[in-house]
């Protein structure tokens, strides 16, 4: 196992570009390379800089690597398609220019998913042609992304989106060759629908292309979906909790990631509001040294 550890803007609160509440993102990579991590990505298009001197410079200074980045858009929206081809390009650009590989697909919260987020029962299907059209707009973003810029391009399943539980992602994989899509398994947000990352993760090893690590306090997960809150509200109720203080078992995940000789890229997320990115970089300094705690990084 040879895992590089990185972190993400979401962990300063960076949800969306435009929010006036974000931190500068200089201060996001001055805090990523103070806390100890060796790696960034890019955040929502728009926060870095797309200029790639630019950005290029800042990531030289701080000798952080652009991991990759995310791609979280309404793909399940076909009025939206337009703007989310155009948000790929984009976003495949800024990723080749550094050299960065890694593109990530999340289709985004859709209120009448978040409504139902956690309940697999009660959550609305894209089905029949809805589905198919709805794969087609995942292959052409990851032909985009793998056959015009070289990148490897992964899915993300998420809550709150049309690819949030474990039977549909497995459809997708099902329906798209590995060749064109593997998987960035995120390990909170498989908690947070009912499936175990770990078990996932030995089942889909030939396709795990990158991790997400976050963490998910169950005695709110299971409120939140016991009474049927939404996915927005279980946010702001701190469902997503620091490393090692929630129900994600970070050991077991590294048992397996040494059987399956991983290598790669972790990215930690612990989301927050902006209005809290003032503790973001203490938290990001625990989260580093739990992953140590467990085994999951050395020493540096």
């Amino acid at each position: 196992m040879n895992l590089s550890i990185g972190n993400a803007p979401c962990s300063w609160g960076v949800e969306f570009a435009g929010d006036p509440r974000n931190p500068p993102w200089s201060k996001v990579l001055d805090d990523a390379r103070e806390a100890g991590y060796n790696g960034i990505e890019l955040g929502p298009l728009g926060f870095m800089p797309e200029d790639p001197a630019l950005l290029g410079d800042a990531l030289k200074q701080r000798d952080l690597t652009l991991i990759g980045g995310v791609l979280f858009r309404p793909l399940h929206d076909p009025a939206k398609w337009d703007s989310v081809k155009d948000a790929a390009i984009r976003t495949c650009r800024v990723l080749a220019a550094h050299g960065s590989d890694k593109l990530v697909l999340i289709d985004s919260i859709a209120p009448e998913r978040a409504a139902a987020a956690g309940r697999s029962d009660e959550a609305p299907r894209l089905r029949g042609a809805d589905f198919n059209a709805f794969l087609d707009r995942i292959k052409t973003v990851a032909k985009i992304g793998t056959e015009e810029f070289g990148l490897k391009v992964s899915l993300h399943a998420h809550v709150a989106g049309y690819v949030e539980f474990e039977d549909e992602l497995d459809l997708v994989m099902e329906n798209i060759d590995k060749s064109l899509l593997g998987l960035c398994l995120d390990t909170g947000h498989s908690v947070y629908a009912g499936f175990d990352p770990v078990s996932v993760f030995k089942r889909y090893s030939n396709r795990v292309s990158y991790l997400h690590f976050k963490d998910v306090d169950l005695s709110i997960r299971d409120r939140v979906v016991r009474e049927r809150i939404g996915f927005y509200e279980a946010c702001a109720s701190g469902v997503f909790c620091r490393l090692g203080r929630g129900a994600v078992d970070f050991s077991g995940l590294r048992v397996a990631i040494e059987e399956k000789d991983f290598n790669g890229w972790a990215t930690v997320e612990q989301d927050c509001d902006p209005a809290d990115a003032g503790s973001a970089l203490g938290f990001a300094k625990q989260n580093l040294i739990y992953l140590k705690s467990v085994g999951l990084v050395g020493e540096r």
